[in-house]
């Protein structure tokens, strides 16, 4: 179930895909099959299944139920507190794998294998064929990716519990991967496995500095890390050019793998390339500043859909005009797809997924609620009767336009687990099916009976950056979050938005009127049931926006990973519950407005 292929050789990635994608049915079955072999015996699959009949397909599914997290989080609890690997897998569990933890407040742990090292490798590894097919002469200079490790946590089974990514680079697949001439970084792997994220992030933007005409690619997992990165960049250009020009590494690198990996990149004074660095950076404006920091460079590598959709204006600023290319669908539960089509505008990415990694079903879900289709839907009994599971489709046979939520079945333990995530099916490559990705499922504001999703909100958010911010006020809006405030009747919706001059670093320059047509425009732009409760209902109050001061979203981050968030792996929440959160947001504060009229409303048919 894991092929193997040269990764230097990009006509047989090519090949490889092709063959995956065009067999997608036959190896979902042995996938499948091989699955239910290794794992029958466990203690898990044992409560549905009877014997060697039941290893089939059909029997499977018509026995062994779709579960969410809390169902089997007491089988991973007990695996964590030391009882046997076999309560899920036949293969010994060699760590936990931990979510970016930023949703539900605590990290979920999800069991991993040795063997799914190796399944994730092959996963990266089809990266390079596709970005080749697209971008010539990549093996002809290096890619600087900023990458970044978190601490493990011990469980009482003395198992380490680690972000996936974390994971992935401390493995030996990563620490002794085979030289791969298109793969190259600029970052010592000392670097990248640094456990203090400020250290590492100084030392990989040094070396990437210093190497700046051989960088033919930029990025990092995260649009949000990467313009972490860029602000960083901002914040120590001169300390970084004060290194490169004395050939030394500043005082506070106190990893002594850091200091010594990059002094070996660095290579004794370099003036004359320190002058031109901070040339750049001393400008006025940093629009296009990628471009002229690593004038070769052929794309920023990030992933900007989902959540990460709405990084992308400030990336199009600070890029030049670079492509922005997102290349793969992953979590900590499993490696799904990768984008065929990488050099597509980030509005029109979508994954293909794998039909090799895991055993995949999808579960129809409303197209606008983005909700689970119900046994009430199809029947006339009670509302509150379970999902009909014989809706739930295989990886083959979902429909082109229809949202499902992802459900799978892995080699590492989970068995018809929801993953949580909305996809919408875009199309096929062969008979692998291509999804968009749309949400986390069950992300919303609500203070009444509407329900506003991360999609409706990064929407309506966009629309009104797009027709009030960019002129005349010229602003950046670089993050927001929200919150359903209900400590007044009626409750609200608010918005934190943190702002910046396009051409400064200043303060910015608040408008009343401008803000408050942004708070309108949000209203505007969102749905039916929220203007009806605005309009008619009255049940909730007029929208607010909060101006946060400059960097108060790098002091969210910090406290969420303060919480047990990845540095790597974090992701702006769009939907803050956390009263330290909430405490962080306002104490930043500099500005406040609310929108200044009703948003429009019609009644539809029988609502009104």
């Amino acid at each position: 179930m894991i092929p193997r292929y040269d990764p230097n050789d990009t006509e047989a990635g090519l090949k490889l895909l092709e063959d995956i994608t065009t067999n997608a049915e036959a190896i979902q079955e042995q996938v499948l099959h091989q699955i239910l072999s290794q794992n029958s015996g466990t203690q898990y699959l044992q409560a549905f299944l009877e014997g060697e009949s039941d290893k089939d397909q059909q029997s499977f599914k018509n026995k062994v139920p779709v579960v969410n997290y809390d169902d089997i989080k007491p089988f991973i609890q007990r695996i964590a507190d030391g009882e046997s690997s076999d309560i899920v897998s036949s293969q010994p569990i060699t760590e936990l794998l931990t979510s970016s933890g930023t949703s539900a407040g605590k990290p979920k742990l999800m069991p991993s294998t040795a063997e799914e090292l190796e399944r994730k490798t092959f996963f990266y590894s089809m990266l390079v064929p596709v970005m080749n097919k697209y971008v010539n002469g990549l093996d002809e200079g290096k890619g600087m990716y900023l990458l970044f490790i978190k601490p493990e946590i011990k469980t009482p089974s003395g198992l380490m519990a680690r972000p996936v990514l974390t994971s992935y680079y401390k493995s030996q697949h990563f620490r002794n991967r085979p030289f791969n001439k298109y793969n190259v970084y600029t970052s010592p792997d000392q670097t990248i496995l640094c456990q203090d994220s400020k250290q590492s992030m100084y030392c990989q933007l040094l070396c990437g500095l210093v190497q700046r005409s051989h960088v033919l690619r930029v990025g990092a997992v995260f649009a949000s890390a990467f313009l972490r990165a860029v602000k960083f960049l901002e914040d120590h250009y001169k300390e970084l050019c004060a290194d490169i020009r004395t050939g030394t590494v500043t005082s506070w690198i106190t990893e002594p793998a850091c200091r010594d990996s990059v002094l070996s990149v660095l290579q004794g004074p370099n003036q004359e390339l320190a002058d031109e660095i901070e040339c750049e950076c001393a400008e006025k404006s940093w629009e296009g500043i990628l471009r002229r920091l690593w004038p070769k460079a052929k794309y920023v590598e990030v992933i900007v859909t989902g959540s990460m959709a709405q990084y992308i204006p400030t990336l199009e600023f600070y890029s030049g005009g670079l492509p922005l290319v997102s290349t793969m669908y992953a979590s900590s539960e499993c490696y799904f797809g990768i984008n065929l089509n990488p050099l597509c505008n980030p509005s029109d990415v979508s994954y293909t997924l794998l039909p090799n990694m895991a055993y995949f079903e999808f579960l129809p879900v409303d197209d606008k609620s983005h909700e689970e289709i119900h046994f009430a839907l199809h029947s006339n009994t009670d509302d509150d009767d379970p999902l009909k599971e014989d809706l739930i489709v295989d990886l083959v046979n979902v429909e082109v336009g229809r949202y499902y939520e992802i459900v799978i079945t892995t080699f590492t333990g989970l068995y018809r687990y929801r993953v949580g995530d909305i996809l919408k099916v875009t199309g096929f490559h062969n008979k692998a099916p291509q999804f968009r990705f749309v949400q986390r499922r069950n992300v919303v504001l609500s203070i009444d009976t509407d329900k506003t999703s991360e999609e409706d909100l990064l929407n309506a958010v966009t629309q009104a950056k797009l027709n009030h911010l960019q002129q005349p006020s010229s602003l950046l809006l670089t993050e927001y979050t929200s919150y359903a405030d209900t400590s007044s009747i009626p409750g609200h919706y608010v918005l934190f938005w943190e702002l910046k001059p396009r051409h400064n670093n200043q303060p910015p320059e608040l408008e009343d009127k401008t803000m408050e047509l942004c708070c309108s425009e949000v209203e505007d732009c969102l749905d039916y049931v929220y203007r009806r409760c605005r309009n008619k209902d009255k049940s909730i109050g007029p929208l607010e926006i909060r101006v946060v001061s400059l960097g108060t979203f790098d002091l969210l981050m910090d406290f969420c990973v303060s919480q047990g968030s990845s540095v790597n792996q974090y992701k702006t929440p769009r939907c803050v519950k956390s009263g330290g959160a909430l405490e962080i947001l306002d104490s930043r504060v500099i500005g406040r407005f609310f929108s200044q009229r009703v948003p429009q409303w019609e009644p539809l048919g029988l609502d009104s």
